[in-house]
């Protein structure tokens, strides 16, 4: 078992060999399932010059959002980015590359750059700002893009429950990219909340198979909900 333990113990060790301007892919929705501590130990670094793959760009002072204080994000391929002031404002003093993608365009393109394939074709976004500089293809009378699949030096994920073979459990919502990211990355790392001993976990209920998984750690997380709505007494 001991060659196929894939659990560290710091979060130094769980993203050793990042370094500036490699492009990183990051599980999440908003604030939900998003790998928090991979996120700070990325600024703990000061790495540099990063594409960063990602539903959203977390909000101020949370999630992703950390990245931007001092600058580290080069280029943010995201499907919404209306959370966060300072991205708003680096994006608007041209210190911040975006490319704003459809978020099912966004997620195929990770699913797709995990299975081997190098593009896919896709209706959405044609006759729109999307299609410039793509190639359109007609089928059966409706016209495609022609969609680059994406694929990371480093996936960064939040799981639930893994064993130490790398296999994940999602909590949920969760889930969301996460799976897809996780399939992504040339070194795909998952913080979760509990680890658990091969064996423990239902294989039929398995979302992430460790074959994809390089490292597992073990965390704590603040949750932090994104937008809170209660109701008045």
């Amino acid at each position: 078992m001991a060659g196929f333990d894939k659990v560290v113990t710091s979060y130094e060790e769980a993203m050793q060999g990042l370094e500036d301007n490699m492009t990183v892919l990051a599980g999440g929705f908003g604030l939900c399932g998003i790998p928090e501590n991979l996120i700070g130990e990325i600024k703990r670094k000061g790495t540099k010059g990063l594409t960063v793959v990602s539903n959203n760009c977390g909000v101020d002072g949370f999630g992703l959002g950390v990245l931007l204080e001092d600058k580290q994000v080069r280029k943010m391929v995201s499907s919404y980015v209306g959370e966060n002031a300072l991205f708003e404002k680096q994006l608007l003093d041209g210190e911040l590359e975006v490319e704003l993608t459809p978020q099912g365009t966004l997620a195929e393109k990770m699913r797709a750059g995990g299975a081997g394939i190098p593009a896919f074709y896709t209706a959405t976004g044609v006759g729109t700002p999307v299609a410039e500089g793509k190639e359109v293809k007609v089928f059966d009378g409706r016209e495609y893009l022609l969609e680059p699949s994406i694929k990371g030096d480093f996936a960064i994920v939040k799981g639930w429950k893994a064993d130490r073979y790398g296999n994940v459990v999602y909590r949920h919502t969760a889930q969301n990219f996460n799976p897809l990211v996780a399939t992504a990355g040339k070194i795909t790392v998952v913080e979760v909340e509990e680890i658990v001993e091969v064996g423990e976990l239902d294989p039929t209920q398995i979302h992430t198979p460790g074959i994809y998984v390089d490292r597992v750690i073990l965390g704590t997380f603040e949750k932090r909900i994104e937008q809170r709505t209660v109701k008045s007494a």
